[in-house]
């Protein structure tokens, strides 16, 4: 611990980066592919929301193509829908079949793959992207940025267009960790049906010229598990909107109360290790409370483990919230933990940070890279250790506010989304210059 602890500067709230001059910098045609987009169900939604928002911003044009559900997207950035089957939109697949119709190969694999517990987005997707943008009589847009669609169409296009892809981290370590937590063999094979979309990607990556990805880890696993080449693989870090994401000061925390923001019943999470740690921390809290931003599924793995715990009246939870709301809820928090066994970046790490939040995270992917000195880290997977650094933080209110400034600040000067975007074009520009000499 710090002797001299620093104490939160209200200023930080209204923190504005020193805007840059572009005048040297050509506007460009810019086209984001997205094979789903809504913010609000994750994480690439997000990308995609403030990415283009960002390099909008910075005087290029921006036209996204999406799949169903589709993005959130300020009024003055292109938007093409490119809509396919959408069978996890419709109770029944008839009622999909019935109003959408069977319209040709890509529908009919669709159909199969999703019939078969497949997951056929990304493939359809790439070929639906491909086959729209191949009939264009003239060429509209100076580079294709895919956000991590990785399909077969993908490598169509890169004869016409300079491309640039974004891994956000590869889902190879989301496939072990569920296989890891899964003992059941007749559901470790529908595991591993549904990711057998991880094979298109891993032959697709090493042939794209061009790899955008989130962190340090996330660029070590790609080239581990994707077998991509070092010197194609950049790393942009995300942003977060820091005008939004702000300490409320106006709110008192609730004493001895933790936030939570992760999907209930994803191993990948890491929620029932926190859980477990809760029941551990109960013994010198007694009235310590967890808020989950999230929503379990009934009689789940998570909330059996919660009624065998007896945390029912210690543990709520709360979905389908505002970014608003979601501010509000970190507001009235004492601390906010990130349990994941991995992340590739750690997007409610940043959030909570932003929101000048003390922080527990794992070191799980990069999350050590996010949260930095800024917060408490402990190893993923080990509920002892998040229940002593979640004892260690509730005892100490002068290392609370030490952290809370530090994430705060970290957030504003390392995670905003106009470097996000000034630095994402200078991946474009070699994109560009590539292609053109080859």
């Amino acid at each position: 611990m710090t002797k001299n602890p620093v104490h939160f500067d209200p200023r930080l709230v209204t923190y504005r980066l020193e805007k840059k001059s572009h005048v040297n910098t050509r506007p460009l045609s810019i086209c984001i592919l997205s094979y789903r987009s809504n913010p609000f169900c994750g994480g690439q939604g997000v990308y995609v929301k403030y990415l283009s928002k960002a390099l909008r911003d910075l005087g290029h044009r921006v036209e996204v193509i999406s799949g169903e559900p589709y993005p959130d997207l300020d009024r003055d950035i292109g938007f093409v829908p490119l809509p396919g089957m959408n069978f996890y939109g419709y109770n029944r697949v008839i009622d999909a079949i019935k109003e959408r119709k069977i319209k040709g190969f890509i529908d009919l694999y669709e159909l199969i793959s999703y019939n078969t517990g497949g997951f056929p987005e990304p493939l359809t997707f790439g070929l639906r992207a491909a086959s729209f943008l191949g009939r264009k009589r003239e060429k509209k847009y100076d580079i294709i940025h895919d956000n991590q669609s990785l399909s077969y169409g993908l490598l169509k296009l890169t004869s016409k267009y300079p491309v640039v892809s974004t891994i956000h981290h590869p889902i190879t370590r989301d496939l072990r960790l569920a296989l890891t937590h899964e003992k059941d063999f007749f559901l470790r094979l529908l595991i591993k049906r549904w990711h057998s979309f991880l094979k298109m990607q891993k032959r697709v990556a090493p042939r794209l010229p061009f790899i955008i990805t989130v962190s340090k880890a996330s660029k070590k696993d790609i080239i581990e598990d994707f077998k991509v080449q070092p010197d194609k693989v950049h790393v942009v870090y995300n942003g977060v909107d820091i005008e939004k994401f702000r300490p409320l000061t106006e709110l008192e925390p609730v004493k001895d109360s933790i936030i939570a923001t992760a999907s209930a019943d994803v191993p990948l999470k890491g929620l029932n290790y926190l859980i477990e740690a809760i029941s551990l921390v109960r013994e010198r809290f007694p009235n310590i409370s967890l808020r989950v931003v999230g929503k379990p599924k009934k009689q789940g793995d998570t909330e059996k483990l919660i009624q065998k715990l007896r945390l029912q009246d210690r543990v709520s939870f709360v979905s389908g919230i505002t970014d608003e709301e979601l501010v509000r809820e970190y507001a009235r928090a004492t601390i906010a933990v990130v349990p994941s066994l991995y992340e590739g970046f750690g997007l409610p790490a940043a959030e909570a940070m932003a929101c000048g939040k003390p922080v527990i995270s794992t070191t799980g992917g990069a999350l050590s890279e996010v949260v930095g000195n800024a917060g408490l880290l402990v190893p993923p997977g080990d509920p002892r250790q998040l229940a002593n650094g979640i004892c260690y933080l509730l005892s100490n209110s002068g290392l609370q506010k030490e952290l809370g400034t530090k994430a705060r600040t970290r957030t504003v000067e390392m995670f905003n989304w106009e470097a996000a975007a000034e630095n994402t074009v200078e991946v474009y520009k070699k994109a560009i210059e590539h292609y053109a000499h080859s």
